[in-house]
């Protein structure tokens, strides 16, 4: 199974949901192109809703590094929203836990920005 991408607009707060496999080849070429193509519109406000992800390999963990220095180099904000126990604890065991805002509502994570 692979990588499907959506994108949808909450206020000034772009949602990105993100189903299936993030890893070597499409997953991981498909978010980055997801994100830079986001930026690139001049949006700084970005959720990554990571939900319904599978798993995460280390090229998909590259792909979120990368996209979170990008936005941040540009002046904006990513946060992770909804991860599954596989996906927390492989952030747990990269301590990335601690450099991403990780939030577990919608709501919430979309009221962090402001």
């Amino acid at each position: 199974m692979s990588v499907k991408i959506t994108n949808r607009q909450v206020g000034d707060v772009t949602v990105i949901d993100v189903s299936g496999r993030i890893t070597l080849g499409e997953g991981s070429s498909a978010l980055r192109d997801a994100l830079r193509d986001i930026v690139a519109k001049g949006h700084k406000k970005i959720l990554l809703n990571l939900g319904d992800v599978s798993y995460i390999d280390s090229s998909g963990i590259g792909e979120l590094v990368a996209g979170f220095t990008s936005v941040s180099n540009q002046g904006g904000q990513l946060k992770l929203l909804g991860l599954t126990k596989r996906v927390k604890d492989l952030l747990q065991i990269t301590k990335l836990y601690t450099v991403f805002e990780v939030h577990d509502d919608e709501a919430g994570a979309i009221r962090s920005f402001s």
